[in-house]
């Protein structure tokens, strides 16, 4: 009757230990899952912040984006001559200066909003002006 008292107490503990490492293994899941689910919404947190910033300037980085590859693209089919590619990557290393200078205090005014999109006009301007011109890379080696 003693082992059957002790089987019993013994079962019911190992049924209880079974149970508690059970739910330490669904805790640390739990854990896990949130420890995760914090780093998103962190991140989140700060992508919205700093596309929502007076700082952050989308439009004017996906121009300059698109402005680099017009000029790789005339770099690779020969219409720009290498002096007419430094003069206008030149360029568009001013621009990024001046953006640079304008995010420096934290926010871009509109004033400077202003200028960035002048200097990236005139850039745009002399890309499709020096791509279209007569020079090609070809005829600059003779």
């Amino acid at each position: 009757a003693e082992h059957v008292d002790e089987l019993v107490a013994f079962s019911a503990e190992a049924a209880w230990r079974d149970r508690i490492e059970e739910q330490a293994a669904t805790a640390d899941a739990v854990d896990r899952r949130l420890a995760g689910l914090t780093t998103a919404v962190a991140a989140a947190g700060a992508f919205a912040q700093a596309a929502s910033s007076p700082a952050a300037t989308p439009g004017i980085d996906k121009r300059q984006a698109n402005q680099e590859q017009r000029i790789d693209k005339g770099i690779a089919n020969g219409s720009l001559t290498k002096r007419e590619t430094v003069r206008l990557e030149r360029e568009q290393v001013a621009v990024n200066k001046a953006e640079d200078k304008a995010k420096a205090d934290g926010t871009v005014t509109k004033a400077e909003r202003k200028r960035l999109h002048k200097m990236q006009n005139h850039a745009s301007r002399d890309i499709y002006r020096q791509k279209h011109d007569k020079q090609t890379a070809v005829d600059a080696g003779k």
